[in-house]
């Protein structure tokens, strides 16, 4: 009782309020910005929190997470982009849906499953956090928690990878990183060459805004060329009807569902569970042939599968220490500055500061909705901006952030050394996400592994490897070898990641035929709702005059709506 006491009594400082504010606003512009990712603002945002007290600073961080889930749905709604990877399933019906008139019903139902699908998430995480925390406090030692690092990173591997050879070099790549600096166990000095700034390693906030924001940054610059889709500017009718909300409900269940159950794979992202649960959604709808051309049971479904991943990837971060998606491995390397351990430990050492994580992700997602439920013709307008405009902005805060993190500008070389390796390994296909888990959890996994070498010698074999070690080292092996034979039996021109593999080719080609033909259709006109054709000629539509089919009176009508 006295940790939910003092948890929530953080909460109710009035600075907080501020902070959660401008992690409102930061989240739903990275999100409506395409290109700008939620790690790349995690990462930016954490080097200006460095200097407040760990509440406040995860305000900030956690606002952004969930405001984006809500901001990035409304460029793949209205331009037919992601604003981030997690909304990458949000286009297959959301543009189409916005072609035909029904821009404003795509955002409000987007919002609404997009708070639905975090609040079931946030239960999950009540629900299941503690749980494992105590499983992994009591069962997990030096053995496992080598096996669980193993598992974490090759499960990144195995989805991030179009190529196992790449991503195992990448992993390969962030634990050779990892073991720049002072060693823990001798205080030995390693591959520092003399240069007094490695003595410490490299700086994680650093690196992960070279690799995830500056090379994004440098990429746009050198890939850029002007859009020639303009947003969908007539927003339409915005509150869905009670048949809306009757037609979408088994998708709701279904993509959240999925949304759940994918948050808890580390590293499996809300871009994977929403295609997954838009794809399971089409299956069991009495019109899977609508998913593609504009139904409302594919926005719901997609938007509820990848909101509901945030509950799952926070009770992996925070109950075993392995980072759930790339924005839960900025937040570890946050935690870790301000001297707290994500990890089972934490719930006995810091059972508020769990509390207050709940507490602010609640706040977050209701405001998020409550912003989003505004009708937000701004956001249109935002979207035409050319991105080339942002870039000196970003460029600045990046510096600004990466300096304020140890006051060093060799800091900031290390940031701008590492964009440039970024862009490198875009170019050569090479995911940056292992190696980010490399090197955060590198340390880590040397520790435990060091203290298993020491003790086998003194003790029987099954004595020290325990069955959740071989269990732990089982899957990770499989969850490599297992996406390689996959990739092996494709076309090499076919093989790709797993989210670039999980709808079926006759799948994508159906989708690319019903965006080609929705493609040619006019913009709707800005204040107008189309009329279906055979209504004008429905005898409806005599009966109720003149005035019913008056491009005037339909604005008038839907504004008062």
């Amino acid at each position: 009782m006295n940790a939910l006491v003092d948890g929530l009594g953080a909460l109710l400082d009035v600075s907080m309020i501020l902070y959660i504010l401008v992690g409102l606003l930061l989240g739903f512009l990275v999100g409506a910005f395409p290109g700008i990712t939620a790690t790349m603002a995690v990462a930016l945002a954490a080097g200006f929190t460095m200097t407040l007290e760990p509440v406040q600073g995860l305000a900030v961080l956690l606002t952004i997470y969930v405001a984006a889930n809500f901001g990035d749905r409304v460029p793949s709604i209205l331009i037919n982009t992601p604003g981030t990877p997690a909304s990458i399933a949000t286009t297959l019906d959301g543009y189409p849906m916005a072609k035909q008139g029904k821009a404003g019903l795509a955002l409000t139902m987007s919002a609404i499953v997009t708070a639905i699908g975090i609040l079931a998430s946030l239960v999950l995480f009540a629900v299941a956090a503690v749980p494992v925390a105590t499983l992994a406090r009591d069962y997990f030692r030096s053995p496992e928690l080598f096996a669980l690092v193993v598992f974490g990173i090759s499960i990144m591997i195995g989805i991030s990878s179009k190529s196992m050879l790449k991503g195992i070099l990448a992993g390969l790549f962030g634990l050779m990183l990892g073991t720049v600096g002072t060693y823990a166990a001798t205080a030995d000095h390693r591959f520092t060459f003399g240069i007094l700034e490695l003595v410490e390693g490299f700086n994680f906030i650093a690196v992960i805004i070279g690799l995830f924001g500056i090379a994004e940054l440098f990429d746009q610059m050198l890939t850029h060329h002007a859009s020639k889709t303009r947003p969908i500017s007539s927003l339409g009718r915005w509150w869905p009807s009670r048949a809306d909300f009757k037609q979408s409900r088994a998708a709701l269940f279904v993509g959240g569902g999925v949304g759940l159950g994918v948050g808890l794979v580390p590293a499996a992202g809300g871009d994977i569970a929403g295609l997954i649960g838009w794809e399971r959604a089409r299956k069991v709808s009495k019109h899977p042939e609508q998913f593609g051309k504009g139904s409302i049971e594919g926005v719901t479904a997609a938007d509820t599968a990848s909101s509901a991943t945030l509950g799952g990837s926070l009770t992996t971060t925070m109950a075993l220490g392995i980072p759930g998606d790339s924005v839960m491995a900025v937040m570890i390397g946050s935690m870790m500055i301000w001297g707290i351990t994500p990890g089972p430990t934490l719930f006995s050492n810091r059972p508020d500061l769990v509390v207050s994580i709940v507490g602010i992700m609640l706040i977050a997602t209701i405001l998020s909705l409550g912003l989003s439920l505004v009708r937000m013709r701004g956001m249109v307008k935002l979207l035409d901006v050319p991105q080339s405009f942002l870039w000196p902005g970003i460029l600045i805060f990046c510096i600004i952030g990466t300096y304020a993190t140890s006051n060093s500008l060799s800091t900031v070389v290390t940031m701008l050394v590492f964009g440039v390796i970024g862009v490198l390994l875009k170019r050569l296909s090479v995911p940056a996400g292992p190696i980010v888990l490399g090197l955060l959890l590198g340390p880590l996994a040397e520790e435990n592994l060091s203290r298993t070498l020491a003790i086998l010698p003194t003790r029987p074999f099954f004595e020290v490897i325990s069955p959740i070690t071989i269990i732990l080292l089982t899957l990770a092996v499989l969850s490599i070898v297992m996406p390689a034979i996959r990739n092996a039996r494709k076309p090499r021109g076919k093989r790709g990641s797993l989210s670039e593999s999980i709808l079926a080719d006759e799948v994508v080609a159906d989708i690319a035929a019903k965006h080609s033909v929705i493609d040619e259709l006019p913009d709707p006109v800005t204040g107008m709702v189309p009329i279906d054709p055979s209504d004008i000629h429905s005898p409806a539509a005599h009966g109720a005059g003149s005035a019913s089919t008056d491009p005037a009176v339909t604005d008038t009508k839907e504004n008062e709506q």
